[in-house]
């Protein structure tokens, strides 16, 4: 499935960019406002009916009007059926799309932001973000669709037909939308701002039960759980506090808009009777309940309306929140740029200077030159640009300097999507997803014939893997790979990448975690898939690299070194030092 069109949302007018989700579907909506408008016709014809039928009983008949009256309401009442399930059918799919095309674009969105987007964004609130606030927007317009629609059939029957029957009293019912806007603007302020801060509890919350089940393992392992559960239930006592203000908004403006609308309800039916009564205004019984009727409906549906005010600022609140995402300004940007079929991955790399806010350079003026089919390994200590260097050959982090040529071309002139389907990365700790072995290894490749995933199974040591589970390669690995050992997810991952023929290889610290058996044959598997390969190493075993063609040691975001392990070794330099302090 292809991505939809990408949204337009503006986080400072959320109202008009909740408007904006349902301008795609203003013809269908058109249609269903008829439908509408036939629905709910009982609730301003009803009471015409009453008042009628009580007439013709001050009056004494005729006895038949009393039966036409009664089919009349029984038509009225029994359309309502299919109508209103033709309306639930029409409107709540376009709410469902609307949600769809929300999830759809945040996740969409999420394709394009930089890398360090996900470094500075919890897991855990991004999820926040695709769940609960499309879920709260999508609640929003599924519940006032209907009353605000009710609302307004019924202002517009009310008013039309008292402008026929008793037009003095108009005025009275223009006071229920002045009245229930003026509370609305009394709270507005209010309810914002603590719907504003709800929605970041919730996120700082979710974000501290993301941390909690990634922790799980070293908090029990050191008996932390008590620790664990005081940090999480912080953040829960936070929401109930932050919860609890925003209901006393809500409840101040309820109780208000209730008050007020029934004060107003009973000034006009008493009004109305007491001009009955008087004389002043020529008003039959039947139009005294009319009147009645038609207030206390109109004002009945106006508290309904005000009762979802807190629903819309949450919808607000939570368009705002994923428009955070959709307006995110740190993009990779690849659109327009030229595609790229194969690469030789030759780099070259000129005073390439990048840097993290005010922070020290993380690379400072680096210039390297790597050869096509060159196996390069990167050293130095914490911090010294090894990542770093890493990032910016794959694109995930843009030069603050300086530029780097991939077989002769800019890269920031490149579609870096192009470029990445040839190159394959083995990280420290392999991510493997909740599915079958096979399914991991030929992840987002075409139909894989069988043959081609047992040479790569072969070629990355791992067939005693296979051979070992009961349902060999369709063996379900448990989230991230929960089922398999560490060597025996970097032996699956090495199949993943070789199953791919990359050009350019990435290895960051692939055997560090790793005991000295899985370090065996997890590095021979790496030298199979190093063969013709441009490959760039990231190791603090110094003894997995000594193969390397060239060695670049690394200080403090500069190179300071660069030649092959023996050169290295008789030079006497910062790589002697760092051989000497991991010698047995």
């Amino acid at each position: 499935m292809q991505p939809e069109q990408p949204l337009t949302l503006d986080p400072g007018r959320p109202l008009r960019s909740l408007l904006g989700l349902l301008r795609p579907y203003r013809a269908r909506l058109v249609g269903i406002s008829a439908i509408f408008i036939v629905k709910d016709s009982p609730l301003w014809l009803l009471p015409v009916i009453t008042a009628a039928a009580i007439d013709y009983v001050v009056a004494g008949g005729p006895l038949s009007a009393l039966g036409v009256l009664g089919i009349i309401a029984a038509a009225l009442l029994l359309q309502v059926y299919p109508t209103h399930i033709l309306f639930t059918r029409a409107y709540m799919g376009i709410v469902r799309r609307i949600a769809v095309t929300l999830r759809n674009a945040v996740v969409a969105r999420l394709q394009t932001v930089s890398i360090g987007y996900f470094g500075r964004t919890s897991a855990a609130v991004m999820q926040s973000k695709v769940v609960r606030d499309v879920e709260n927007i999508e609640l929003m317009f599924g519940q006032i669709g209907n009353p605000l629609g009710s609302a307004i059939v019924v202002f517009l029957g009310a008013i039309t037909m008292t402008a026929l029957s008793v037009p003095q009293f108009l005025p009275v019912y223009a006071l229920t939308i002045p009245l229930g806007v003026g509370v609305w603007a009394l709270l507005r302020k209010r309810s914002h701002r603590r719907n504003e801060d709800f929605r970041i509890e919730m996120e700082q919350y979710s974000r501290a039960v993301g941390d909690m089940a990634v922790l799980m393992p070293i908090t029990r392992a050191h008996g932390l759980e008590q620790d664990s559960f005081t940090r999480v239930a912080e953040r829960a006592e936070g929401v109930r506090s932050r919860g609890l203000s925003l209901d006393m908004v809500n409840g101040h403006f309820g109780a208000l808009s209730w008050v007020l609308m029934q004060l107003l309800a009973i000034g006009c039916l008493l009004g109305a009777g007491a001009l009955s009564v008087s004389e002043t205004v020529d008003i039959t019984p039947g139009e005294v309940v009319l009147l009645g009727t038609y207030f206390t409906t109109l004002t009945g549906t106006v508290m309904t309306v005000l009762s979802f005010m807190p629903v819309i600022a949450r919808g607000r609140e939570s368009i705002r929140s994923i428009a955070e995402v959709i307006c995110e300004p740190d993009l990779e940007q690849n659109e327009g740029k030229r595609q790229v079929p194969d690469i030789e991955a030759g780099f070259r790399f000129e005073d390439v200077t990048v840097r993290y806010g005010d922070e020290p350079p993380a690379l400072s003026a680096v210039s390297l030159t790597i050869a096509p089919g060159e196996t390069i390994a990167f050293v130095g200590a914490s911090g010294s640009g090894k990542s770093t260097m890493m990032n910016v050959a794959l694109g995930f982090v843009r030069p603050s300097s300086g530029r780097v040529l991939l077989d002769g071309a800019d890269m920031s002139t490149l579609d870096l999507r192009s470029v990445r389907r040839r190159v394959s990365v083995v990280p420290q700790d392999s991510v493997l997803f909740e599915g079958s072995i096979r399914d991991n290894i030929t992840y987002g490749l075409d139909p894989v014939p069988d043959e081609r995933v047992q040479v790569a199974i072969a070629r990355a040591n791992a067939e005693e893997i296979i051979d070992a589970l009961p349902q060999g390669w369709d063996t379900t690995v448990g989230q991230r790979g929960a089922r398999l050992s560490g060597g025996q997810r970097q032996r699956i991952s090495i199949a993943r990448a070789l199953i791919r023929d990359p050009r350019l290889l990435i290895l960051d610290e692939a055997t560090s975690a790793l005991d000295v058996e899985s370090e065996r044959k997890v590095q021979e598997a790496l030298e199979r898939l190093m063969v013709g390969r441009t490959t760039l190493v990231v190791a603090h075993r110094l003894s997995t690299i000594r193969q390397a063609d060239r060695i670049v040691v690394l200080d403090r975001g500069r190179i300071v070194e660069i030649g092959s392990h023996d050169e290295l070794v008789e030079r006497a330099g910062r790589y002697r030092e760092l051989w000497e302090m991991q010698a047995p």
